[in-house]
């Protein structure tokens, strides 16, 4: 695991969509895991103002795979994890809509949805770099603390502070769904290569506890902690409890220009 303290939001967008940029040029038909949520939000905005300045790769060839989805909104609802990522990054770096998948919640499909869904992400060759954020519980995706660290694709019920922290996205609480789709911890880490990105005081314990903690389902992003490929790319607010910092930063700082990521 590489942690990467760096100095605000702005700086790890600009590395992020680096590690991105990088793998589609070295593979230009990779597959990207993404993320929605916040905290990606400036990195996917670095990647669309680079390509809009043709400065990035083409997309062209890409697929992409979400974490998760609702389970319960309409078809086109504009809070669902389809709509919001092609909102918020493939339409702009013109992936078309058959090339972003997403685990299907209708409800003819809900029971073998998490098993389609590990099939088609297995049939694409699996995800070359997966875009993770992490909750203030420590959950990823929507893998709650209790979740099991080798768990598989499937519907999870969200925790009554879950449902609080996304109603900001909806109209009120109400409206937000109970249930999701979403990727297993053992599947996600069958990524080639995990990138965390962790901003704001508020996830500076749950970083802590995923990075130096014990590997643990009472921190579900301690699972990280077992993969040999992970960046974790910190601000100084979410850096903010970890023990060894120091040495972080002096292992970043003499890190080989050569090496990337």
């Amino acid at each position: 695991m590489e942690v990467v303290p760096l100095g605000s939001a702005g700086q790890i967008a600009a590395v992020a969509a680096g590690i991105v940029e990088a793998v589609v040029r070295r593979k230009p038909a990779a597959v990207l895991g993404l993320a929605t949520g916040s905290t990606p939000l400036p990195t996917y905005r670095e990647l669309l103002g680079r390509h809009k300045a043709a400065l990035g790769p083409s997309y062209a060839a890409v697929t992409c795979f979400n974490l998760d989805e609702y389970v319960g909104l309409p078809v086109g609802h504009q809070q669902s994890y389809r709509a919001t990522i092609a909102r918020e990054l493939t339409d702009g770096l013109g992936i078309g809509a058959d090339r972003v998948h997403g685990p299907n919640p209708s409800s003819d499909d809900l029971p073998i949805a998490g098993e389609c869904y590990e099939a088609l992400i297995a049939a694409a060759g699996g995800i070359d770099v997966q875009v993770l954020g992490i909750g203030s519980d420590g959950h990823l995706a929507f893998n709650e603390p209790g979740s099991s660290l080798a768990s598989r694709t499937r519907i999870k019920t969200l925790t009554a502070q879950t449902r609080e922290d996304n109603a900001r996205f909806f109209g009120s609480l109400d409206e937000v769904p109970t249930h999701v789709l979403t990727q297993g911890l053992g599947t996600i880490l069958e990524a080639r290569h995990l990138l965390l990105i962790a901003t704001g005081e508020t996830k500076a314990d749950a970083t802590a506890a995923a990075v130096e903690g014990p590997v643990s389902a009472s921190c579900p992003a301690s699972v990280l902690q077992l993969h040999p490929h992970v960046t974790v790319l910190l601000d100084p607010a979410a850096a903010s409890s970890l023990d060894r910092l120091a040495h972080y930063r002096e292992v970043y700082c003499a890190k080989p220009a050569w090496q990337g990521f």
